[in-house]
């Protein structure tokens, strides 16, 4: 079930659903608006050019309230917001259509799972000829909130939780 403004606004009260910081406005009526952060990551450039998924990957991290994404860049970026779920509770990561007909695609693999907490990290493509202007505190996408039908047997306590910033992958920790 997706849930309502109203269900959002009293779990925020409760503080079952904790989202911070957070503005009256960005509560919608079946979603919470999320404002881009202030830090971007790019992969660094290796000699080999080829970058691995057994191998730890590094980036150049910067903090600017401006970045330009180039045409063809790839960027990771963060929400202002940090958010904690409980364990009944997903949440969905949708880019803003008004961005996406500007040829801005936001990601970050679509899925939030019962019992993150954390900023969420944001994968930024620019697929447009113009470069596009991002500015700290715009509106860039929404959470869409589901209960689950149970709480979670296992919640969230993976190699990104408690994430802050623009956080790079950690696949290189995977067992298998």
């Amino acid at each position: 079930m997706i849930l309502s403004d109203k269900t959002i606004v009293k779990m925020l009260k409760a503080k079952t659903l904790e989202i911070s910081p957070l503005e009256q406005s960005q509560i919608q009526p079946a979603s919470v608006d999320v404002r881009l952060g202030n830090t971007f990551s790019i992969v660094e450039d290796l000699p080999s050019g080829i970058i691995t998924l057994e191998d730890k990957i590094n980036y150049k991290t910067i903090e600017t309230d401006t970045y330009v994404l180039l045409p063809g860049q790839f960027v990771l970026a963060t929400t202002m917001e940090y958010i904690s779920l409980p364990d009944n509770l997903t949440a969905f990561v949708e880019g803003r259509s008004s961005l996406g007909r500007m040829g801005l695609f936001i990601q970050n693999a679509g899925w939030v799972d019962p019992g993150f907490c954390g900023e969420i990290t944001l994968e930024l493509f620019n697929a447009n000829r113009c470069a596009i202007e991002l500015k700290s505190g715009r509106r860039v996408g929404q959470l869409v909130f589901a209960e689950m039908d149970e709480t979670a047997l296992n919640p969230y306590s993976g190699k990104y939780q408690g994430q802050r910033g623009a956080t790079g992958s950690l696949v290189f920790m995977d067992k298998g």
